[in-house]
């Protein structure tokens, strides 16, 4: 198989996965006020960070999907179409830092105490599946991504900047939750004083753009080599 057919099948089993637990989401799970009052009430189920990841990576991967069909794949191309600047630069700035953020976030708390983040109350009515698909397959797709397809990084600012951007506008709607319904979306906020909250949630962007950082770094060491090729190429050709 080449590799532009990998990323055909890639990209639309990734959108598929991704649009049907979105829709899943969104509109078939049910659960009961009376077990959990925070999917439903002020906000619904838009209040969840992992939410708000689950309909990132949908949009991203049908972009990705339009993109292998109207624009381009290829390692350094010299004028990238717009779909395909648009494409590097979600994956850069949210594709990657917003899914790595969710799984690692998510599962350490699991491990230290999952009521914090996912009480077990929840197990009848939040599907096995549907948790692996909106904490792990997020993470375990964004890298199959950075692996099997080359992109050209923004420039650092533009990138960081968006990161930060949608961050802050995340941290902003979590408060006015709170503000509306006097319940914070996650248990761990409401065991915190003010000032230890406001420095909570500035570390938890601070963590965000390190993993920008770190999708960066990991782009140049699967990539980095092959962007050098074609520039020596390129340079070869024209003398």
């Amino acid at each position: 198989m080449t590799r532009e057919a990998l990323l055909i099948v890639f990209h639309l089993i990734a959108s598929v996965q991704f649009v049907f637990g979105t829709y899943y989401g969104f509109l078939v799970l049910d659960v009961p006020e009376d077990v959990s009052k925070m999917f439903s009430g002020y906000g619904g189920k838009f209040k969840f960070f992992t939410f708000w990841n689950g309909i990132l990576q949908a949009i991203f991967f049908l972009i990705c999907t339009l993109n292998d069909w109207f624009g381009t794949n290829a390692v350094n191309p010299k004028k990238p179409p717009l779909i395909r600047k648009f494409k590097d630069l979600l994956h850069a700035s949210l594709g990657f830092p917003v899914a790595a953020f969710v799984a690692l976030v998510f599962w350490t708390l699991m491990f230290i105490d999952r009521e914090l983040v996912f009480p077990k109350v929840l197990d009848p009515y939040f599907p096995w599946w549907l948790n692996h698909l909106m904490h792990s397959m997020v993470l375990v797709s964004t890298v199959i991504e950075m692996i099997i397809a080359p992109r050209q990084y923004p420039r650092r600012l533009t990138g960081l900047s968006t990161t930060v951007i949608f961050d802050f506008i995340y941290l902003i709607w979590v408060n006015v939750i709170y503000y509306k319904s006097g319940i914070w979306v996650y248990p761990l906020l409401s065991l915190m004083s003010v000032p230890v909250r406001m420095l909570f949630m500035l570390s938890m962007m601070v963590f965000n753009g390190i993993l920008y950082f770190v999708g960066e770094a990991i782009h140049n060491f699967v990539w980095g080599n092959e962007h050098n090729k074609q520039q020596q190429k390129s340079h070869a050709k024209s003398k």
